[in-house]
């Protein structure tokens, strides 16, 4: 039986048990992940946590709602035992209706089969870094290899420990400025993301200097589940120029290989940023975003609606 468990009654140490032991796990998902990026989240239990799902809700202009909240890439199902199609069918039946409109990303293992939701499969990257260092850079694409050479001549030197506050300006002064959703509450939880993980032993900051010593590139990479996320980065100017984040992945793939660690760049749809990640070697994988409409409005007036609550 699926119960609808509101924040108060979860119990988190159950809940992060079923989290790490699940075939799909990832870090998203567990409860301290969760309270930072959404602390009212909900939740849906199978059994004793066997099987779990996080409900990541809001209300606004009168209109409950299922997001995809920021930092957390997948969500959806999660399972100690393996995963088929009605499973996953079963929890989105049990959403309460109260959530009249859900727009969210389930994880790779939720497979749906049917015609009643909408669904938009998203492109993820995946590098496994199970081989030694020099098989993996061999197989770099040609234009990586040539960014990679000429990053090693501009004296380029990283480091791990840069502060995330370091970071975060980094990528406000840079690419920060075109992203109009982004507010003070993001950058608020993003930091505290980063302390939170990095406390946890679960995080780690790499950066990149030129040769007057300043930062020129950076990136926070979240460890758990068997996965090494890419899960934010800044670069200047200065950084493009002399591809530092080419010498700053390639030199995190050195430093965990050989290991049982897949390395998850996290999309992306963007396909310039696709060309950089499959340069590295790796292969694309697929999740969905699944849509649920029950809003009793003209279409104009839905669309009008989605917009809305999209500018949460």
């Amino acid at each position: 039986m699926i119960r609808y468990i509101k924040n108060s009654g979860i119990d988190n140490k159950k809940w992060d048990n079923c989290i790490k032991k699940s075939v799909n796990g990832n870090p998203y998902a567990l409860s301290w992940y969760l309270d930072i990026i959404h602390g009212e989240w909900e939740a849906l239990v199978e059994g004793d946590y066997e099987r779990v799902m996080p409900l990541t809700g809001k209300k606004k202009y009168g209109i409950w709602y299922l997001y995809q909240p920021y930092f957390a890439q997948q969500l959806g199902v999660f399972s100690t035992e393996k995963l088929n199609p009605e499973t996953v069918k079963n929890f989105l039946r049990a959403i309460p209706p109260q959530y009249r409109y859900v727009d969210i990303n389930l994880n790779s293992f939720n497979k749906i089969e049917g015609e009643e939701y909408e669904i938009i499969y998203n492109s993820n990257y995946m590098l496994d870094l199970i081989h030694d260092y020099e098989k993996i850079s061999v197989a770099y694409s040609k234009n990586t290899k040539r960014n990679l050479k000429k990053s090693r001549l501009h004296r380029l030197s990283m480091m791990k420990g840069v502060k995330p506050e370091e970071l975060i300006r980094l990528f406000r002064e840079n690419r920060g400025r075109t992203l109009k959703k982004w507010g003070e509450i993001q950058y608020r939880h993003l930091g505290r993301l980063m302390y939170s993980s990095i406390y946890k032993g679960k995080g780690v900051i790499y950066g990149v200097y030129d040769e007057r010593n300043q930062l020129c590139a950076g990136a926070f990479f979240v460890k758990s589940n068997n996965r090494l996320i890419f899960l934010f980065s800044g670069t200047s100017e200065k950084g493009r120029e002399v591809a530092a984040m080419t010498y700053l992945i390639d030199g995190v793939i050195e430093e965990f290989t050989p290991s049982r660690l897949v390395l998850d760049f996290e999309g992306s749809n963007n396909p310039d940023l696709a060309r950089f990640y499959k340069g590295f070697g790796a292969k694309e994988t697929h999740y969905p975003r699944l849509r649920i409409n029950k809003l009793r409005f003209p279409a104009r007036q839905v669309h009008f609606v989605y917009d809305l609550l999209k500018k949460k």
